[in-house]
């Protein structure tokens, strides 16, 4: 799902090859072996058995979650799954964490995402310029939501 969705969202946004960096950044098989093993958990929404979307949710204290992915096909974009994986986040950081917990994600200053993210009740708390290697930066903000019970 990645090698389709990654670069359909990000080609438009970012300079010629930061998307093929990103992509074996965060999406090489060794690269996914350490996110899990480094406690990153992932969720896979399906439709009729066919997999449309996926999140991946990292703890980094009882207090403090970060939603790492959240991505949904083009061809199943604007069916619901997105808000769907987005309460499935909520969901886990409240089975996980310590309440009230602070659940952030990056994302990308120019990604029309950014509305979802508010519609979804989260804050733009932070804007920042990220070095992610071979002069690549991700240009993003930071947003945040309070989950409580």
């Amino acid at each position: 799902m990645a090698e389709e969705v990654f670069p359909a969202t990000y080609s438009p946004l970012l300079p010629e090859g930061q998307v093929d960096y990103m992509m074996q950044w965060m999406y090489s098989e060794e690269s996914l072996q350490r996110q899990m093993a480094e406690g990153h958990t992932y969720y896979i929404a399906s439709i009729d058995g066919v997999p449309c979307g996926y999140l991946s949710v990292e703890e980094q204290r009882k207090t403090l979650f970060h939603l790492q992915k959240i991505y949904i096909l083009p061809t199943y974009q604007g069916r619901g799954i997105g808000e769907a994986l987005f309460r499935q986040a909520v969901a886990h950081v409240q089975r996980f964490g310590t309440l009230p917990a602070t659940m952030e994600l990056n994302v990308n200053r120019e990604n029309r995402a950014v509305g979802f993210y508010l519609r979804m009740g989260m804050h733009r708390a932070r804007t920042v310029d990220v070095e992610i290697g071979e002069g690549f930066y991700m240009k993003d903000y930071i947003m945040a939501l309070e989950v409580e019970k």
